[in-house]
């Protein structure tokens, strides 16, 4: 009779597990769709706080343009929207460069998957951007109106 060690056996059982979990795979086609938007994020969310006051300053003039107020509520608003749209944009940069590094261990994961995971931080998909140009590793896109 044949005794194998414990470290053996625990060999054999991951070995045999690897081999069924193999034979289980789907077809080879990969989605890099979560692994792409993570790392646009954690690389264009930076931008977004840079460019942070430039886009808060277009964004209340923008606002100020299309509002129905008297001239006097349109000044009286400028300086205090500014200083809170600008802080907007920051805290929103930030929570963009967060979303990313949340998604890259799942990204990396499913990368050899045909599955995709629900963006953490969509307004990066939806809202207007200074820059905005999707290629196929990477989507740059920054400078983005979190307040429309």
């Amino acid at each position: 009779m044949l005794i194998l060690s414990p470290r053996t056996r625990c060999l054999g059982l991951l070995a045999t597990g690897a081999v069924i979990l193999a034979g289980l795979a789907g077809p080879a086609s990969a989605s890099p769709e979560t692994l792409k938007r993570s790392m646009s994020n954690l690389l264009m969310g930076p931008l977004d706080v840079a460019f942070s006051p430039y886009v808060a300053a277009k964004s209340v003039y923008t606002n100020l343009q299309n509002v129905d107020d008297t001239i006097g509520v349109r000044v009286a608003y400028a300086f205090p929207g500014y200083i809170w749209n600008m802080g907007v944009q920051i805290g929103a940069g930030t929570v963009r460069v967060l979303a990313g590094a949340i998604e890259f261990l799942p990204g990396l994961g499913l990368f050899f998957f045909d599955a995709d995971l629900d963006p953490l931080f969509s307004p990066v998909e939806h809202s207007a951007a200074l820059v905005d140009y999707d290629t196929p590793p990477l989507l740059v896109k920054f400078g983005i109106t979190y307040t429309q």
